[in-house]
């Protein structure tokens, strides 16, 4: 037995619904717990689940649950690494504002003593600049409301506890990101607003 999570955008969700029942055997579908869930006649399961902390209590079927899958009409995105970061503001799937920025931290270094301890403190004050700005640029673009983040979690929190962003709402998915670009941006957009599904292969 073994479990995966997977991404899917909702206009698939039909059609991975059918694969999983050609894979698995006759699948019986009910509402659980505000998700979807599945059971093949093999024992496996599958359990949707709507973005944005949605809950689901409509017809056990895919297609209605698929159409059920809407994105808030104003949210946020917000990406953070030592390197960068990304900001966007959505109206439903539309980017109203964004604003994605690198800053240079320096790499790591194999001296020692107090030349390490030069380059440690360089490294933070490099960093704390980058966090400084993610959160600036955050302040000005997001407003008041729901935001998905994603990239290195301390970054994150660091950006986060500015008190200017105290009225954002973070909702799952986390979003496991490289160092934020605009291609970065579009597809982390693209994996907050799909459906979650949980597979259990037995």
């Amino acid at each position: 037995m073994d479990n995966v999570t997977v991404s899917v955008p909702a206009e698939r969700l039909v059609r991975w619904a059918a694969n999983f029942e050609a894979r698995h055997g006759a699948t019986v579908c009910a509402v659980d717990g505000g998700g979807l869930r599945g059971t093949a006649a093999d024992g496996s399961t599958f359990t949707a689940r709507l973005p944005f902390d949605a809950e689901y209590d409509g017809p056990a079927e895919p297609a209605s649950f698929a159409q059920a899958v809407v994105a808030p009409a104003e949210w946020g995105i917000l990406l953070v690494r030592k390197g960068g970061f990304a900001v966007a503001r959505l109206c439903g799937m539309e980017l109203a504002e964004h604003k994605i920025g690198q800053r240079h931290v320096q790499g790591r270094t194999k001296a020692g003593g107090q030349s390490q301890q030069r380059f440690a403190r360089r490294r933070g004050n490099q960093a704390r600049q980058a966090f400084e700005a993610a959160a600036e640029h955050a302040a000005r673009i997001l407003r008041p409301g729901p935001v998905v983040t994603g990239g290195d979690r301390a970054a994150v929190d660091e950006v986060l506890a500015d008190p200017r962003l105290s009225g954002l709402v973070v909702l799952a998915p986390w979003l496991s990101v490289p160092d934020p670009k605009r291609a970065v941006l579009d597809q982390a957009v693209r994996d907050a607003a799909s459906v979650r599904v949980l597979v259990v292969n037995r």
